[in-house]
């Protein structure tokens, strides 16, 4: 007898949570196995089995934990000792994960810097990090020799390549250090709650923060995707997320490396060239963060994009427009979309496909998870306290933030950064009763009645104005609905003599948009307070290393035409959106403009 839909989503839902929860239920804060340990022991079941593969070099299992086991000596023979920290500075290698696994074994921690990094925010990450030196190749090495002076202290540089000046080569290095792996005594006192890795925020909203990754939390990662993902020895993950990313370099790696599978790694994603290699290297899953799949939506059809095997893609981000395109166009099975920040302790799968959900906890397993949405005021900017000073609990279709109750097990503890000060700001006490204490995410949320949650918008991008609440999320994906828009960014700027942010949309279109025809559809599918004030084109968008678009620029620039090169349309009441002349700036400064 064929099942229900709703007992087919409910098969699925369990499925995925069950082989989840059992790969992490044995995780302990406390416990003297290490992520290295979990890796080590797929070592020695899958030790010939290919591991990974980048720019036409495959690596075995056994290869992989000897390349590891060589940095583990190395660090050894520098004096590291546990806790001590070595920052990683380099684009994706074959190299990459080998170094900060390898450093483990030893109880070294590795800060993996986001190498697109410069300057004062370089040296920010490098100072909050007190690494004791820095591990960089030919791409890296001159950025950070232009920020040495901005570093509070001498940072030793060893290069993967040759040397120059002060510069010490870790390839020669390495070549006198043994592949057999170092004595478990340099790390007899490590435990798993100690930290593995520092991850650092995007720092799209000021300077990167670094997030402490305990072992836990690496084995969370790592051992959640082996589960959550259903991957086998038989899959190949195509992984062309940056490595200095929990998504790609733990969500992935745990995903292929822990089941017996295999990686192929790019330096960085590219369109063009995705499903070509995709069917080349006989990839059956890949994994996406943020607009990485509407680049390939943006694409012209190929026949590559209907020959592949690719089974599953799994990430966060993927905004709802695009799935159904994931699906049908590029025939892939199954879309796994999950929910997690770095340095929180909130996670959340959306384990039966549903379009448009970032995860799902029903309320028949509300005791299962540590995650609950609360009111939220957006104008003050924290939560709405009841009269009896506790946070009150939003009910199905209430937008607020997102929290997690904070633990004593591995998947409710909070780890935080390495500043206390900001670790504490993210906590909130006194939430549901005295003396609780939950990590605020900073996302705003809503559920439905079925328990699926539904990411609205970032607490500091939704912005207030006309006396409503406007998501730039929602935004967005209205106006990517639209003909000709390619992409669409959308934040709120101040305007002289307004109360609350204007909204403003940064949009790269394609050869068939047209303005008039833009603001019709605008109007139709927003209401007035939603509707873009201000409008500029742009010839791309910039984004962060992991797909997110980054805001500060464009808010600075605001809709001053004498700081944009570019169209810059102002949405006028009675013409509809009209190009912003320095006279028309001039009157909406001034505040003779009606709005």
């Amino acid at each position: 007898m064929p099942l229900t839909a709703n007992l087919q989503r409910e098969w699925r839902f369990l499925r995925g949570l069950n082989r989840t929860l059992k790969r992490v239920k044995s995780i302990a804060p406390d416990s003297p196995n290490l992520i290295c340990d979990d890796i080590q022991a797929a070592v020695e079941e899958w030790r010939d089995h290919p591991a990974m593969t980048f720019e036409d070099r495959t690596v075995s299992y056994g290869e992989l934990d000897a390349i590891a086991n060589r940095f583990a000596h190395w660090g050894k023979g520098l004096n590291l000792r546990r806790g001590q920290t070595v920052a990683l500075f380099m684009p994706n290698r074959l190299e990459y994960f080998a170094i900060w696994y390898g450093l483990s074994k030893i109880g070294v921690v590795t800060a993996l810097i986001n190498n697109q990094l410069s300057g004062v925010a370089l040296a920010h990450c490098l100072n909050i990090s007190a690494a004791s030196c820095i591990i960089v190749d030919a791409e890296t090495s001159p950025v950070f020799e232009a920020a040495r002076s901005l570093l509070d202290k001498a940072l030793p540089q060893w290069i993967m390549g040759p040397a120059y000046g002060e510069q010490r080569d870790l390839i020669q290095a390495l070549k006198s250090c043994i592949q057999l792996p170092p004595d478990k005594g340099v790390r007899q006192d490590v435990r798993a709650h100690d930290t593995a890795l520092l991850i650092f925020t995007s720092g799209t909203t000021g300077l990167p923060k670094a997030a402490r990754i305990t072992h836990v939390r690496a084995q969370l990662y790592m051992r959640g995707f082996a589960g959550s993902t259903g991957a086998s020895a038989s899959d190949r993950i195509y992984v062309a997320l940056p490595l200095y990313h929990a998504t790609g370099g733990l969500c992935a790696l745990g995903a292929a490396l822990l089941n017996g599978g295999s990686v192929f790694l790019r330096r960085k994603f590219s369109a063009s060239h995705f499903w070509r290699e995709a069917i080349d290297e006989q990839c059956t899953m890949f994994v996406y963060i943020g607009e990485l799949c509407r680049y390939l939506v943006n694409q012209p059809p190929s026949e590559d994009e209907g020959r592949h095997k690719i089974r599953m893609a799994f990430g966060n981000g993927l905004r709802p427009d695009i799935w159904p395109a994931m699906k049908t166009r590029f025939g892939i099975p199954e879309i796994l979309e999950f929910y997690g920040s770095t340095e929180g302790n909130v996670s959340m799968f959306n384990f039966d496909g549903h379009a448009g959900a970032i995860g799902r906890a029903p309320k028949w397993l509300r005791n299962r998870f540590n995650v609950r949405l609360v009111q939220f005021d957006v104008e003050r900017q924290q939560p709405i306290r009841g009269t009896n000073g506790l946070c009150i609990e939003c009910g199905p279709g209430q937008i607020g933030e997102c929290i997690g109750q904070i633990g004593g097990d591995a998947r409710s503890e909070y780890s935080g950064y390495v500043s206390k000060t900001e670790s504490e700001k993210k906590v909130l006490h006194d939430v549901l009763e005295k003396g609780d204490r939950w990590f605020a995410t900073g996302d705003l949320m809503k559920t439905d009645k079925d328990g699926y949650f539904y990411f609205v918008d970032r607490i500091g991008d939704t912005y207030r104005w006309k006396g409503e609440n406007v998501s730039t999320n929602e935004v967005a994906e209205r106006l990517l609905g639209s003909p000709g828009v390619k992409e669409a960014n959308v934040y709120g700027v101040e305007v002289t003599s307004a109360e609350g942010r204007a909204g403003m949309a940064a949009l790269v279109v394609g050869p068939d948009f047209d303005i008039k025809a833009f603001g019709d559809e605008v109007s139709r599918a927003l209401p007035a307070y939603a509707q873009p004030l201000f409008v500029r084109l742009l010839p791309s968008l910039d984004i962060t290393g992991t797909f997110k678009t980054r805001k500060m620029d464009l808010i600075a620039d605001g809709y001053d035409p004498g700081k944009i090169k570019g169209p810059l349309y102002f949405h006028d009441p009675k013409k509809g959106y009209v190009k912003v002349t320095k006279g028309v700036f001039e009157k909406i400064s001034a505040g003779t403009l009606k709005l």
